[in-house]
Formats: C-alpha cells, sequence, structure tokens
C-alpha cells in the first residue's frame, strides 16, 4: 500500500482528489486538514441559491460526514497546517501537532481581496463571501428598500448585485475599469450583461471608484466615489478578486508566481508535492494561467489522482465556466484571452444570444446566453480543435448542428 496522503483543504478540489482516488480503488491512508468547521461543500450556490435561502447547508455537502468514515478517510475540521517540512516530509498543525505524509496535496484555494481599513473596509455592512458563515451575516441584510453598492463589476459582484435587486434591494455597482467584465469577457459580452442589470433597475457606473466608506457609530452609512458623488449605502459588497492562498507553498521554498507553479502533471517544484484548484498557476498551451472555476478543480484534481493511482496522463484543461444572473444562465467555453474577433449571433429562442471569440481566425472560445445549442456546439468545435464556417455563424435561421462533423 502507499503510504499517506496528506490534503491541505477542504473545498472543491480536495474532495475531487480524494473521492476519484477511491473510486479508482486507491487505499493508501489519506487525511484531510480543513480549516473550515464543516465537512466540504459546494461554494457557487453561496452567492446565489443559498443567499436567497433556496438551498440548505445540508443540501451544499459534497457527501454526508458519514462518507469519509466509510472510505477510511481522516478528515480533521476547523483545523490548519502552519508549516511544511519537506526535508522530513511532514506538515505541522494548528494544534502544534505533526503530520507525516508521503504525498502531500495542496488544495489551499484563494482568498478574496478585502477592502483595507483606510478607506472604512472594517465598518460594520461591509462583506465579501468566501464561505457559508459570511453567506449567512450577509443574507440577515439583504432586506428589500435598502441600498447595497457593489465595488466590483466581475462575475462575483455581478452575480451579487442580481441576488440583491431579486431580494428588493436598491442597487448600485461601481467598476474602476472602462466597463464591467473588461478582464473575462469581450466588449459584446460586456454589452450584453449591462443590459441584463440596467433593464432590471441596477445603476452600473464603468469608470468609477471608491473614494472612501463613511460610517456612523462603527457602521457603514455611504460612499463617496471617483465620479465626485456621495451615495447613502446600507451595506456593501466587495467583489474585487481573490488572491490565490500560497503562502504555506512560498513559506517552504517551492515555486510561486500569484499561485502555486505546478507542470502539466499538478506537481510542484518538490515532485513529492501536488497542487490543485484555484491555488495552482498551470500550463496552457504557452502561457501560464490560474483557473478560477468548479471545472478546473474538479478536473485538474482527478488528473492528480490518475496519476498518484498509476496513470501517465498529463493534465489538458479544457476551460468552461458559467454563471447565474437572475434568469439568465451565462455559459462559457474555451478562453477568450488575446482574441482579436467576435461574431455575436442571436439564437432561435427568445432571449437567446451567443458570442464567439477567434484569435488570427481560429475559434477559442463561446459565451452562451440563455443558448444551451451555442454552448454546447461551441464546447464540442473547441474540443475538436474546429473552427466554424462564419456564414452559419451569422444566420440565426441556421442549424448550428451543421457545424459538427
Amino acid at each position: 500500500m502507499a503510504g499517506r496522503l496528506v490534503v491541505v483543504g477542504g473545498g472543491q478540489a480536495a474532495f475531487a482528489l480524494v473521492a476519484k482516488l477511491r473510486a479508482l480503488k486507491d487505499e493508501r491512508p489519506i487525511t484531510i486538514i480543513a480549516s473550515e468547521a464543516s465537512h466540504p461543500y459546494q461554494r457557487p450556490p453561496l452567492s446565489k441559491k443559498y443567499l436567497l435561502r433556496e438551498m440548505d447547508l445540508d443540501r451544499l455537502l459534497y457527501r454526508p460526514e458519514s462518507w469519509y468514515a466509510e472510505h477510511a478517510i481522516d478528515i480533521r475540521l476547523s483545523t490548519s497546517v502552519t508549516a511544511i517540512d519537506r526535508s522530513s516530509k511532514t506538515v505541522t498543525l494548528s494544534d502544534g501537532s505533526t503530520l507525516e505524509y508521503d504525498v502531500l496535496a495542496l488544495a489551499t484555494g484563494s482568498t478574496p481581496r478585502k477592502l483595507p481599513a483606510s478607506v472604512g473596509g472594517d465598518l460594520d455592512g461591509v462583506f465579501v463571501v468566501r464561505d457559508f458563515t459570511d453567506a449567512d451575516r450577509l443574507a440577515e441584510e439583504m432586506k428589500p428598500g435598502k441600498h447595497a453598492l457593489i465595488i466590483g463589476g466581475g462575475y462575483i459582484g455581478l452575480e451579487a448585485a442580481a441576488v440583491a435587486r431579486s431580494s428588493g434591494l436598491d442597487v448600485t455597482v461601481i467598476e474602476m475599469a472602462d466597463r464591467i467584465l473588461q478582464r473575462v469577457a469581450s466588449v459584446a459580452t460586456s454589452y450584453l450583461v449591462k443590459d441584463i442589470h440596467t433593464s432590471r433597475g441596477v445603476d452600473i457606473r464603468e469608470g468609477t471608484g471608491l473614494v472612501r466608506l463613511n460610517g456612523k457609530d462603527g457602521r457603514v452609512t455611504s460612499a463617496e466615489l471617483t465620479d465626485g458623488s456621495t451615495i447613502p449605502v446600507d451595506l456593501v459588497i466587495v467583489g474585487i478578486g481573490v488572491t490565490a492562498n500560497d503562502a504555506l507553498a512560498n513559506a517552504a521554498d517551492l515555486e510561486v508566481a500569484n499561485g502555486i507553479v505546478v507542470d502539466c502533471f499538478g506537481r510542484t517544484s518538490d515532485p513529492a508535492i501536488h497542487a490543485m484548484g484555484d491555488c495552482a498557476v498551470l500550463p496552457w498551451k504557452d502561457i501560464r494561467i490560474r483557473l478560477e472555476s468548479v471545472q478546473n478543480a474538479v478536473d485538474q484534481a482527478e488528473a492528480v489522482a490518475a496519476l498518484l493511482a498509476g496513470g501517465e496522463a498529463p493534465y489538458q484543461p479544457k476551460p468552461w465556466f458559467w454563471s447565474d444572473q437572475y434568469d439568465v444562465k451565462l455559459q462559457i467555453a474555451g478562453f477568450g484571452h488575446g482574441h482579436d474577433e467576435t461574431v455575436v449571433r442571436k439564437g432561435q429562442r427568445e432571449g437567446s444570444i451567443s458570442v464567439w471569440y477567434f484569435t488570427a481566425g481560429k475559434l477559442v472560445a463561446v459565451d452562451a446566453l440563455n443558448d444551451a445549442k451555442a454552448y454546447v456546439t461551441g464546447k464540442k468545435l473547441l474540443d475538436l480543435g474546429l473552427t466554424p464556417d462564419r456564414a452559419i455563424l451569422a444566420d440565426p435561421q441556421a442549424d448550428l448542428k451543421t457545424l459538427l462533423p
């Protein structure tokens, strides 16, 4: 039997790794070190159905508590790893004890960036959503008639805006860049998503940042913005990105670069240590990327599990993402970084539309809004390395199936 696997982290990647290993009949001893008090659970619904109280924590769990004992997995909750000793192959835990490993897996995830106290980030009523306790606190504040300020026009901020508006709050979104979703989506997609929000009464201010939050008796009451305005606010949701949790790896002298650097097999600069999920920087084509998605966390973790169980296949990312905002499902296949052209296609169903990304004439990504057919077709084309006929794309009456071999 192989030696002990120690998994640092209790999120999607950690669970996917151990579940796949047991599915592959790998019987090595496994210990999960999880800093939260709960067994591993889904995070995407925290800012959606869980926040809206349409789903409780038990439904978020990947598996019930009994599953871990049934599969001989030692899971230690409310515990963290404070240091890695690579020479002795041990980790030091927050209770002062040490644990030996044969293989170490870092699934430490990422942490939402917070506003500094110097601009009012420490006031009551200012939130980030990282875990279910954050969502619980925020849910108590989501009352109709209140005014919510969302700082950041990325997917996290826009999903929060949709939940707040759907809960009856007045909502203002500020984004420092020239447009929302500037880092992750095309101009066309940004415009379409902006229209979804403004048509529902959300005030979106692009090219606008925060000067400071003001408060009374320690509670946020207003926000001064770079457009010169001061607006009253009852609560603030911060969605200004995340930071990879790579401090533990850095302290152990592993290679880090805004995340833990791994090869195509998920190995760090120490072959006995792997990293996966939001914390990992992985090779993709000719660049290094960090993919913050459920899909990558699962696929990369399962690829590492297959390697540990005796396989030899490298992990080849096939990025896909999704975002739920109001009654709109945005599905994204591929990675549009560096695209030089887009084609917008209206779907055959009312309200369905897709944006197709090209680089040097080659299809690289598809954004589909309430258009599952475009998403599925685009994803298959990307998997096959094919580029669609532009004439068919330009014709909303054409059957997308004809694009596939």
